[in-house]
């Protein structure tokens, strides 16, 4: 019987789900995967897709300075594991002026504030160029983002980075306790459906379900992302 990538992309869709929307309050013990193998996986995997990843974020940086003229990548705080600050770095994909042009348009759209509010997100963002959409659509901003995997910011697979001034918002403290993924149970869920608050409750049911199986259903979700361009 042969078995078509819509198949494995269900399977995988589902699996993801099923761990997903446990968001179990008990918190397992630190796993010998979680505290010594899955470091030493991130290195591992970066290695492995460098020579794939490396020349294509060279490659849409590139095209990004040679469209806007500015930096191609950008960079911005955000909390880590123990709450420590660090700065992430992505591929451009807004205007120049981005945090003022947002400040007007959420103070003239009441309806986006509210959307702002709620998801700290917004489907259709005046920030965004018309390259970063595309980048976006298909997480390529991302990419940079192996970066902070090397240095041990982030970790493939984790939370979402929070942003500083997003701190107070937070409940809980599962997200503490995790380094921050490049990909993660939000990042292959609901996205821009997903409220801030459902975002903690998918921290809080990794967190106690951190294991291999489960990173590699999540990449693997994640590979099912990209190429249905489902991002941003």
């Amino acid at each position: 019987m042969t078995l078509h990538y819509s198949d494995i992309e269900n399977q995988v869709d589902a699996l993801v789900a099923e761990v997903g929307t446990q968001f179990p309050t008990a918190r397992n013990t630190p796993s010998f995967y979680r505290s010594i193998l899955k470091r030493p996986l991130d290195i591992l995997l970066l290695v492995l897709t460098a020579p794939i990843s490396v020349p294509l974020i060279l490659s849409l940086a590139l095209f990004i300075w040679l469209r806007t003229g500015a930096s191609p990548f950008y960079t911005q705080e955000r909390i880590g594991m123990g709450g420590r600050v660090f700065t992430m770095v992505k591929l451009r994909t807004m205007v120049k002026d981005a945090d003022q042009r947002l400040a007007t348009f959420l103070e003239e759209n009441p309806h986006a504030k509210a959307e702002w509010q709620r998801t700290q997100k917004l489907k259709d963002d005046p920030r965004i160029t018309r390259t970063g959409r595309i980048l976006r659509k298909t997480s390529m901003d991302e990419l940079p983002q192996l970066w902070n995997v090397l240095i041990g910011d982030m970790s493939l697979v984790g939370p979402r980075p929070m942003m500083v001034n997003q701190k107070n918002m937070y409940p809980g403290r599962d997200y503490y306790e995790l380094r921050p993924g490049l990909t993660g149970f939000w990042q292959v869920s609901e996205r821009n459906d997903c409220s801030f608050a459902t975002r903690a409750a998918h921290d809080a049911s990794y967190n106690s379900n951190v294991s291999i199986t489960t990173d590699l259903a999540v990449i693997a979700a994640t590979v099912a992302v990209v190429l249905r361009g489902t991002g941003y």
